[in-house]
Order: structure tokens, then C-alpha cells, then sequence
């Protein structure tokens, strides 16, 4: 009998989860060493084995960049849905311990960043020392809300933007934590470096390097803000690797939109945005008739104070926010 042929091979994969964690490792760590070095494997066999993915799905999962791997709109798809399967696998596991252990009750926490969720898990768990807190952190905000809707976690934080608010549904429970104005992150060497804020019109010819869509309206708002200033932002780098975009930054290659937490050092500057043009607003959600809809309003102060913490302990700008905010 012949042996199979490469393609036969690719016809008759089916997908397992270790191929969901190799997508979802790329695409975190933007890099196919850096993901080969997290799945412990080589990097010819991780390209292998992504290669014989897309041959399986039938289109590219990544766009191969010199600064490092981008979802494609197919990788983007393939991406959200790996990270649900992934999430639910993980929750099986956890509720089918509990039948063979005596454990506390456990509140499943979301976050999509850890300048609010991190500092909750922390402040939730003396909140509820019954409890045990745990802490699934995930890029896609629209993700978070559906495992919320869905019962799969407990209550979430957030994020939304101009434009893209959430609100409160006969379901589904919000309560905004703080407004976060966007600022942006340029080499130390930039003469826009020494000022003491940027207005974005200075910006119109500048490279961006900015992180993919999250699904729940970023980075199209900020598209909309610049288009309504009079121009369209040249984005020619797409990247989820924190360090990748630090480098480009760096080197003066690029400017980045960040969080007004994104680290300054003799590299890289943060600075504020000319009159907060863009923003997103830290949100934390739960499910009306959830375990913790009682508590929401508790849950948002937890919230706040591990927010309003990280902003002191990690930039020099928390009296300008404090001042932005608008409740």
C-alpha cells in the first residue's frame, strides 16, 4: 500500500489541543522561537506543525512579518474560538476536581488587563476569605463577556471604548471602574520625547506599530478619532508581542498608542495625548442572576482601589487622570 501523501496527511488531521495552544502561543508571543521555546519543541517542528494547521483550515493562520507573526483575519477566527475551547477544557478540569476534593467555593475571575484584574484577584480572595479566587486573563474583552453570559466565569473586567460602550442588559450587569485616556509610547530620542504632551495631529506622519483587534472595537476607534483629525494612521506594524513593539518603539522605528501605565525608561517615553482624544473605560461585568450580582457594586470599589494602586505605583501621571476622570 502507497504511503500517504503530504496532503492526504493534512486532509485527514484532526484538529487536537495542542494544535488550539500553538495558535494561541504564536500569537501571544509573536514569535515562532518564542513559542517554540513556550511548547518546548523545536522551531522546525512548531513550523511544521503549523504549516499542516493551515493546510487543515485552508488558509493562512499569520501573516509572516520581519518583526514577527500577525493573525490574519482566518487567524484572528481560528484564535477567539481556541481560546474559548482552551478556557472550557481548563473548566472541566477545575469542576471535575472539585468532585474528588473538599475545596472552598471558587469565584472564576476574567480580566483583559492586569492593571485591574490582577490587583482584584488579590483583593477579592481578603473580600471573600471563604473563597478561592481564580484568574483566567484573556486579550479579547468580547471573549470575557461571553463566558460571563455563558456562566463560565463568575464576573470580569473589561474594557470598552468610544463608540463601543457596554451596557447593562435584562442579563447581563456593568458597572464602569475609571476612564483611561490613551496616551502614546516614543523613543527617548524623539523630539516629541521632551514634551509635555502630544497633540495627535503631530502624529499624521508618523509609523504606528499597534496591537491586532480585540474584537470589541480597538484599534477602529482610534482609527476614527485620527481620521476625524484629518488623516489615517500609517499602521504598518500589527503586533501582540509586548516586546516587539517595545523594540520598534525603541529604535525609533515607530510610535505606539499604550496605556498610560506602559513603562518609561531611558528607551522608550510615554506621554499623554493633546486633550484625551481616545480612551477606554475599565468596566467589571457579571450576570444578574450569578453568584456575585449581589456584590457587584462591592466588586467595582475592589476594583477601583487595584486600579487607581497600579496607576500610583507605576506612573508619574496619576494626578492627571484622577483629574480626567468624569465618573
Amino acid at each position: 500500500m502507497d504511503a500517504p501523501t503530504r496532503g492526504s496527511y493534512a486532509r485527514r488531521m484532526e484538529l487536537e489541543l495542542r494544535h488550539l495552544r500553538t495558535v494561541c502561543a504564536i500569537a501571544e508571543s509573536g514569535s515562532l522561537t518564542k513559542a517554540a521555546a513556550v511548547l518546548r519543541m523545536s522551531q522546525p517542528a512548531l513550523s511544521a506543525r503549523l504549516k499542516r494547521l493551515e493546510e487543515e483550515i485552508g488558509a493562512p493562520l499569520f501573516a509572516r512579518l520581519p518583526q514577527g507573526m500577525a493573525p490574519t483575519l482566518v487567524g484572528d477566527f481560528v484564535l477567539l474560538r481556541a481560546r474559548a475551547i482552551l478556557h472550557g477544557v481548563a473548566e472541566l478540569r477545575r469542576d471535575a476536581a472539585r468532585l474528588t476534593e473538599r475545596a472552598t467555593t471558587v469565584v472564576a475571575l476574567g480580566g483583559v488587563v492586569g492593571s485591574v484584574s490582577i490587583g482584584l484577584a488579590e483583593r477579592l480572595g481578603e473580600h471573600l476569605p471563604d473563597h478561592e479566587v481564580r484568574l483566567t486573563m484573556d486579550y479579547s474583552p468580547a471573549l470575557l463577556w461571553d463566558l460571563v453570559a455563558a456562566g463560565r466565569l463568575d464576573v470580569a473586567t473589561t474594557v470598552d471604548y468610544p463608540g463601543y460602550e457596554l451596557h447593562s442588559t435584562a442579563a447581563m450587569a456593568c458597572e464602569p471602574i475609571a476612564r483611561e485616556p490613551v496616551f502614546v509610547a516614543v523613543a527617548a530620542g524623539d523630539p516629541l520625547a521632551r514634551r509635555a504632551e502630544v497633540p495627535l495631529g503631530e502624529l499624521a506622519d508618523r509609523v504606528w506599530v499597534m496591537t491586532p483587534s480585540d474584537g470589541a472595537g480597538w484599534p477602529d476607534c482610534f482609527h476614527a478619532v485620527c481620521e476625524q483629525r484629518g488623516f489615517r494612521p500609517r499602521v504598518r506594524y500589527s503586533i501582540s508581542s509586548s516586546d516587539s513593539i517595545r523594540a520598534l518603539v525603541a529604535a525609533g522605528r515607530a510610535v505606539a498608542p499604550c496605556q498610560p501605565v506602559y513603562p518609561s525608561d531611558d528607551e522608550v517615553v510615554v506621554r499623554p495625548i493633546a486633550g484625551s482624544p481616545v480612551w477606554m473605560r475599565h468596566v467589571v461585568v457579571c450576570r444578574r442572576d450569578g453568584v456575585l450580582a449581589a456584590r457587584l457594586t462591592v466588586i467595582a470599589d475592589l476594583a477601583r482601589e487595584a486600579y487607581w494602586a497600579h496607576v500610583r505605583d507605576r506612573t508619574a501621571h496619576f494626578d492627571l487622570l484622577r483629574s480626567g476622570q468624569t465618573g
